[in-house]
């Protein structure tokens, strides 16, 4: 599990066809925050959890299977892009951002992007059948950076990006037409699944009284 509080931005270094997935090789700099990186710990890469199968001074190598390509956009690097790194949250942790499980819902693509002050508005396009997962106000993951969605609209999100995350993460890069993992807020989806299920078979999706006693609130 991650917090979506980017530590460092790393370069890929390589990528290598591996059976029906690849090897990606990734540089960091940040000697602080991996240097004690170990073989099958987790880190998040752009927003997706990998696992470190092999690693050294400056650098690590995981294995993305080909579903993970399917659902991210890690089939598309190459040697020099950068991208967002996060260890795995220690239970003594600060929960900067929020619950960031590093498993990509989707693939967005950037629709368009404003100025606003020192500030920067980037919104989002995303596949229909999402929207019930995100409100105004609410978490989600970009490339693995926790942000907090300004605006909704069908089938977009816009988010108001401050001068820190711009001068930390690879956001600052993203132009129209830029295409970046999303993972939606896991506490949305459990509350969209539960309105669907609410009430058992035949129900029109909605929370009664009568389901919230049977599930033990009086």
């Amino acid at each position: 599990m991650f917090t979506g509080i980017v530590k460092d931005v790393g370069t890929v270094a390589g990528s290598s066809p591996r059976g029906g997935g690849l090897r990606l090789r990734v540089d960091y700099t940040s000697a602080a925050e991996f240097g004690d990186l170990s073989v099958d710990e987790s880190v998040s890469v752009n927003g997706a959890c990998q696992t470190v199968v092999s690693c050294g001074p400056g650098w690590f190598e995981v294995d993305t299977v080909a579903e993970t390509l399917k659902k991210t956009t890690l089939g598309s690097f190459r040697t020099g892009t950068k991208v967002n790194l996060e260890r795995a949250v220690r239970p003594m942790d600060r929960l900067g951002g929020h619950f960031v499980l590093g498993h990509v819902d989707c693939v967005g693509r950037v629709a368009r992007i404003g100025a606003a002050g020192d500030s920067r508005m980037v919104s989002i396009a995303y596949p229909e059948g999402f929207d019930s997962w995100i409100v105004p106000v609410g978490s989600i993951s970009i490339d693995g950076v926790s942000l907090t969605v300004a605006r909704v609209e069908p089938s977009l999100l816009t988010v108001a990006l401050i001068p820190y995350t711009l001068g930390n993460t690879t956001i600052a890069s993203l132009r129209e037409g830029s295409e970046v993992n999303l993972e939606f807020d896991i506490l949305g989806k459990y509350v969209a699944r539960q309105g669907k299920t609410a009430g058992g078979s035949g129900s029109t999706g909605r929370i009664s009284e009568s389901w919230l006693t049977e599930q033990g609130f009086s």
